[in-house]
């Protein structure tokens, strides 16, 4: 852990330490300290509205407002100095003005630097209907959450520590929450529904985005848009969004993403399965099952993806097509190199990520989202079907409230919202598909800016949106894309590993010089939009400014409803509801990625 440099207020420090003492599951909660003052120049804000995840829920008005607090970190010998603001900006159609939403984020950015050449990257989560706790308290922002995982005995609530990994040592980090999560949500005449979509919730982003360059003076600036696995697809919307109103992206980083919802079985429950071979092997290795074991993992690993394209996909297409029983070497040689029983390979060749999941170890559930963590069946934290979600997520929870109350000195009297139902009622129908395809949509951004770039990291124990999946998705761009893939030791939310955290901020961090370089340092030139280095036009009804918007009528004292609860439904990004399986009467054919993937291995 780095030290903590002179000048770190008070609550953090707090907050730092009491972590560190941490608590079991059971134990009684350590009573919450008095907060201390303000210190020099910091801005304490007591947020008067109340806050609802409802369908139906829209707040009759806002003001932009948000406390502010400064905050310093001894970073690899050099003192970072910066600012943290936490509040709501209100995102305004980008054509019409129209106020749509009073959106929630945390911005860190670094005092002193040049607005026009700090890079400021945009981070979000995906679900749909989960806030961006994971990767503001799990991966890159200053302070994280000690999770210990694979582990499963880590004191919690997860000790909150100053965070060595930090990218705020090259971007300022912007922290958003979808509409209907976290903190943030509609104003009327809107709901929360009206931007529960694939395409509405992707145009809401580009407006926050787009107020959030002109409070802050940062036209100017390089942007990245960082997103995570729900995030991935709305990412590439996205990007094209910003592009067509004029603000250049210089590069886009795509965490576990699920790109193509259709080349996903685990997400369809249809289709062919082959791409997931190379991470139920990975599983199988970290778990112990393998003879002998593989002594690098990356080199298993490629090996497994020449198996699953060469064999083991095109047995399943041909078994799906026309019922070719397959050859009858493969049950035997798919259970030596991943661990499950050769019965299985023989009873279920196509073999589906769920039952993988329930069948590698007797008696015991491995994760979806890491599948290196397991437990008994019957126990605790196998009781919601995945424990490596139901592990992490009570410190998440907690912890983003006590945060933001004692630390960022930002005070609610409303729930934070860590995962909405908004995937009840989601509307994933995108470029006439009823499920999102969004490799086309990352094509076209690439196309309008040649100078763009792509890095798609992820885990090799992740059987959300198992990588070779996501390798087929991205080599349907071609070989000469500029898109990097890196895949390290973990799970969904790869970061949460300690060691792939450090290799991960050194590959993002290249990844950002790179696209720096490939953009002329300054920004890229879109078509017509002029220089990204001056002053951008802002599209008609995007505020201009520092001065707060307002909207309606703003609430001035806080309802007295009863609280929401923060966990409305269960985290299983990504997933899609039966109603829509059921609607879309999806046809999956063998994926024609295979020969695609095979060449994207000789690629970036």
């Amino acid at each position: 852990m780095p030290r903590l440099a002179p000048g770190l207020p008070g609550a953090l420090l707090w907050a730092l330490l009491a972590g560190c003492g941490g608590g079991g599951g059971g134990s009684p909660a350590t009573p919450t300290p008095p907060v201390p003052p303000p210190g020099p120049g910091d801005s304490a804000y007591s947020d008067p509205a109340t806050y609802s995840a409802a369908p139906g829920a829209a707040l009759p008005g806002a003001v932009e407002a948000a406390a502010i607090t400064h905050h310093s970190l001894l970073l690899d010998g050099v003192t970072l100095a910066y600012t943290a603001t936490a509040g709501h900006l209100i995102a305004r159609d980008a054509a019409s003005g129209v106020a749509e939403a009073s959106m929630f984020y945390v911005a860190y950015t670094v005092d002193g630097a040049d607005p026009a050449t700090r890079p400021v990257t945009f981070f979000y989560n995906g679900g749909p209907g989960s806030a961006s706790v994971w990767l503001h308290l799990g991966s890159f922002a200053p302070v994280r959450l000690a999770t210990g995982v694979p582990a499963t005995t880590a004191a919690t609530p997860f000790a909150l520590v100053a965070n060595h990994e930090t990218l705020l040592g090259s971007t300022d980090l912007v922290f958003v929450d979808a509409v209907g999560t976290g903190l943030s949500e509609a104003l009327a005449p809107a709901t929360n529904q009206t931007f529960w979509g694939v395409d509405v919730d992707a145009a809401v982003f580009r407006d926050f985005i787009l107020r959030w360059l002109a409070a802050n003076g940062r036209s100017g600036s390089p942007k990245f848009l960082y997103g995570e696995s729900y995030g991935g697809p709305r990412t590439a919307v996205l990007a094209g969004l910003l592009q067509r109103a004029g603000v250049a992206v210089n590069g886009l980083v795509l965490q576990s993403p699920a790109l193509d919802y259709n080349s996903n079985c685990g997400i369809t429950g249809a289709g062919n399965c082959g791409a997931n071979l190379p991470s139920y092997a990975a599983i199988g290795d970290a778990q112990g099952l393998l003879n002998p074991t593989p002594p690098d993992l990356d080199a298993y690993a490629g090996q497994m993806r020449g198996l699953a394209d060469a064999r083991y996909e095109p047995a399943v297409a041909a078994l799906l097509a026309a019922g070719t029983p397959p050859p009858a070497d493969l049950p035997p040689l798919l259970a030596a190199d991943t661990g499950i029983a050769q019965g299985l390979w023989q009873s279920q060749f196509n073999l589906f990520p769920g039952t993988f999941q329930g069948s590698l170890l007797p008696g015991r559930l491995i994760g979806r989202y890491d599948g290196r963590m397991s437990a008994a069946l019957g126990s605790p934290l196998a009781a919601d079907g995945d424990p490596s979600s139901t592990f992490i997520t009570p410190s998440f929870t907690s912890t983003i409230v006590s945060y933001l109350r004692d630390t960022l000195r930002y005070d609610t009297g409303s729930t934070y919202v860590v995962v909405g139902n908004a995937i009840d009622s989601w509307n994933f129908s995108h470029a006439g598909r009823p499920l999102p395809d969004t490799v086309p949509d990352l094509a076209a951004d690439l196309a309008a800016e040649p100078a763009l770039r792509v890095l798609m990291v992820g885990g090799y124990d992740d059987l959300a949106t198992p990588f070779h999946v996501t390798e087929g998705d991205l080599a349907r761009l071609g070989p000469d894309a500029p898109v990097q893939t890196r895949i390290y030791p973990g799970g969904h939310m790869s970061y949460l590993d300690d060691a792939t955290r450090v290799r991960q901020q050194a590959d993002v961090q290249a990844f950002l010089r790179g696209a720096l370089v490939a953009t002329g340092a300054m920004g890229p030139t879109l078509a017509g939009a002029g220089s990204a280095a001056a002053p951008q036009a802002h599209p008609r009804g995007i505020r201009r400014g520092p001065a707060p918007d307002q909207a309606g009528v703003p609430p001035t004292q806080r309802l007295g409803t009863p609280p929401e609860p923060a966990l409305q439904a269960p985290l299983g990004d990504p997933w899609v509801p039966p109603r829509v399986l059921q609607a879309a009467r999806l046809g999956i054919a063998a994926p024609a990625a295979t020969a695609a993937r095979a060449a994207s291995m000789a690629g970036p």
